[in-house]
């Protein structure tokens, strides 16, 4: 149950390019703003059906640390990676972040790296670089981006850091990604002032587009991804990450974005294969239990 919470994570993170897309000219920062806000609200509104006491947000500064810099951290310097580096390239770099989540869990408690992992995450990671190259007509890494691509290694760091911190802390309530959520709107707010100019949507579209982000891939997305490396199989979810870029790309070309091709093709193969392979003990366990 908590791996299939995790992977609705990367199901709505699918939709995050759609939307983005659909969102008009806000600037990175201040869309950020916008949508943690919401997302924010999606945390308060559960805590309240729920009756989930205040005192859930009582926690040490080490967890703050982790929650805010994670989420707040990652997308200050991604959205900067970008700025530094060609999209296609940069993106490649930052999805690094599966693949060192399936290293990293090998240093969790209980916890075991075994071939089929690896192989898996290095197959997904094999298949996302076919998707992000098409989506930028090709990969050229060039000297003059280095400090870009230094960034969007940094991005990768960071996320995978963040998911394997919070599998240690797992005592820690999903709940407090309320919290992570307002001090991310509350930290990207000045973060816009100082280095963008402010710009509204300019239609009730760009701003359903936005309400959507908030509610879905930033939003409650961050919550079950919480739940799910808290609680549920963390490789499986490294590996499975991979379907992220090729999901999105399936929506882009259902909603007239994008173009089917062979590439996508064998990009779904290979990423399709790297999940089957992670997945072989939950697998194994069923057979066993038939």
């Amino acid at each position: 149950m908590a791996t299939a919470l995790g992977f609705s994570a990367i199901l709505m993170w699918a939709l995050l390019a759609l939307l983005t897309a659909r969102s008009g000219a806000v600037p990175p920062l201040q869309m950020n703003a916008l949508c943690f806000a919401i997302g924010t609200l999606v945390g308060l509104v559960a805590l309240r059906v729920r009756r989930v006491p205040l005192r859930v947000f009582r926690q040490p500064p080490s967890v703050w640390l982790l929650g805010v810099g994670g989420l707040f951290g990652y997308h200050a310097v991604y959205f900067a990676a970008l700025r530094n580096a060609p999209a296609a390239e940069a993106s490649l770099i930052a999805y690094l972040w599966p693949l060192l989540i399936v290293l990293g869990s090998a240093m969790l408690p209980g916890e075991k790296l075994r071939w089929f992992h690896l192989v898996g995450a290095l197959f997904g990671l094999s298949g996302a670089g076919l998707i992000i190259a098409g989506r930028g007509g090709g990969l050229s890494f060039e000297g003059s981006h280095g400090f870009g691509y230094i960034l969007a290694g940094c991005c990768a760091l960071i996320w995978a850091g963040y998911s394997l911190l919070s599998r240690r802390a797992r005592d820690v309530p999903s709940d407090v990604v309320t919290g992570f959520c307002a001090g991310t709107a509350l930290l990207s707010l000045p973060a816009h002032w100082m280095f963008e100019t402010t710009v509204w949507p300019a239609t009730s579209g760009e701003w359903l587009a936005i309400l959507a982000l908030g509610l879905l891939p930033v939003g409650a997305a961050f919550y079950v991804w919480d739940y799910g490396v808290k609680r549920g199989d963390i490789q499986l979810l490294g590996a499975a990450s991979y379907a992220a870029p090729l999901l999105s790309t399936l929506v882009l070309i259902l909603f007239g974005e994008a173009s089917p091709s062979w590439t996508l093709a064998l990009a779904a193969t290979l990423i399709t294969l790297g999940a089957v392979l992670a997945a072989l003990p939950m697998f194994s366990r069923l057979l066993a239990r038939a």
